[in-house]
């Protein structure tokens, strides 16, 4: 492979395409920054006038796969109105979708150990993805009497648990079965927790 060299115009976009794809192969604790140098076609001293070590690379990408998760949330938010339900239900179907199309982000944010709280800019592309599902949250919960209301953060927390449960155990594990597509069980599973705060009526 052709070195590009430390000039290379966009070499650090290199490095995180390079560890995203050693860490859907080998997790993120099993590759090295010498095995990412050498894939993105540059040497290992080339990266570390970028990155001190692979927590470094790995939590780059968490941040760059925060912000697209919270772009693709808050499309998905957008294109649901203006019916709150319809906003809400749409960013539980994004975050499906994500898991699957990114699972090299996926993993580097929720998966690798990486604290958010790493650097202040991975605090603060996190934080905007929490936003949105609280957002969402709040909205959807306007309808119910504020002495039952639960906090959007609660909320949304709950979303997200349930969501992420649904990912690891079906959508990427091929080593689960499921009778049940990840996108109906996520499905039914919001529709039991909307129920119980009363915001969608029961099953007839």
């Amino acid at each position: 492979m052709t070195k590009r060299g430390y000039h290379h115009g966009n070499l650090k976009q290199a490095l995180i395409d390079a560890a995203l794809s050693l860490i859907e192969e080998k997790g993120p604790t099993g590759f090295t920054l010498s095995e990412a140098a050498k894939r993105a076609g540059v040497t290992p001293a080339a990266v570390y006038r970028h990155y001190q070590g692979r927590e470094d690379l790995i939590a780059e990408a968490a941040r760059q796969g925060f912000e697209m998760f919270a772009d693709l949330m808050q499309y998905a938010y957008d294109k649901g109105q203006p019916s709150a339900l319809a906003a809400f239900e749409a960013t539980g179907r994004a975050y499906l979708a994500f898991a699957r199309k990114h699972p090299g982000h996926y993993i580097s944010m929720f998966e690798s150990g990486i604290s958010v709280n790493r650097t202040p800019e991975l605090a603060l592309a996190a934080n905007r993805a929490k936003e949105v599902l609280e957002m969402a949250a709040a909205d959807l919960s306007e309808h119910i009497p504020p002495e039952k209301r639960p906090p959007a953060s609660m909320f949304s927390a709950h979303i997200w648990a349930m969501s992420h449960g649904v990912v690891e155990l079906y959508a990427r594990n091929a080593g689960a079965s499921s009778p049940f597509p990840p996108e109906d069980l996520l499905e039914s599973g919001i529709g039991i927790y909307l129920r119980g705060l009363g915001l969608v009526p029961p099953d007839e």
